[in-house]
């Protein structure tokens, strides 16, 4: 891909076909699996809906966890950020990666301390990067991600230079090795019968995320 019209027509939901399910050791859900899909259009709603998600890599410091943007195209999700990002630069040269996705719902208030909880939707990915290296493609990941952010960005605003998109590196993580957790409804029962009747509230207290007005710059 290559030009303005390949930077403004991205698909987010282009890309090459996507395995359904696929279960592998890592995305085995052992804990409450009852609360777990590999489906990947469970997966795939999640990540379109959030905006933010934290990768975890290896530096040569130890482990590091990073919140960043990121965009879903087909069957991978993209991260863009500087040449000189250590992040990227450990996912470009291969290094494993565990990127985890969440959105908040709801927090659970139970009639005892053990029982609260929070509603959320989340995922987990597992992989190894590769570099977009494709002018094209990469100016199309740009896009999404701008699209993503507030739709029709893509065209309101200047397109990256050739000097901008040097500066600028996409990695690209597959989706194979996902799988999403969620958790809906009020407060577990209580184990005692008697905690039931406690006189404290118990229920949800729903967690809206909303874009408020325009503040101009």
């Amino acid at each position: 891909m290559d030009g303005l019209d390949d930077f403004y027509d991205m698909d987010l939901f282009d890309g090459p076909s996507w395995s359904h399910g696929e279960r592998m050791d890592r995305t085995e859900l052992r804990r409450k699996p009852a609360r777990g899909s590999h489906d990947r259009d469970v997966i795939a709603r999640i990540c379109d809906e959030a905006l933010i998600c934290h990768v975890g890599f290896l530096s040569p410091h130890g482990p590091v966890v990073i919140p960043t943007t990121f965009v879903r195209i087909g069957p991978e999700l993209h991260i863009h950020g500087s040449v000189g990002s250590a992040m990227l630069n450990a996912l470009s040269e291969g290094g494993h990666a565990c990127i985890t996705i969440t959105l908040l719902d709801a927090l659970v208030l139970a009639k005892t301390a053990l029982h609260h909880s929070e509603n959320y939707r989340s995922v987990v990915v597992f992989g190894r990067g590769r570099v977009v290296e494709d002018r094209g493609d990469k100016l199309a990941s740009l896009s999404a991600l701008l699209e993503k952010i507030e739709r029709g960005r893509a065209r309101a605003c200047r397109i990256p230079n050739d000097k901008e998109l040097k500066m600028t590196r996409v990695v690209a993580l597959p989706l194979t090795e996902a799988s999403a957790k969620i958790r809906t409804g009020g407060p577990l029962a209580e184990d005692n019968p008697e905690d039931a009747a406690l006189p404290y509230w118990a229920g949800l207290i729903p967690m809206i995320t909303t874009r408020g007005d325009k503040v101009p710059a």
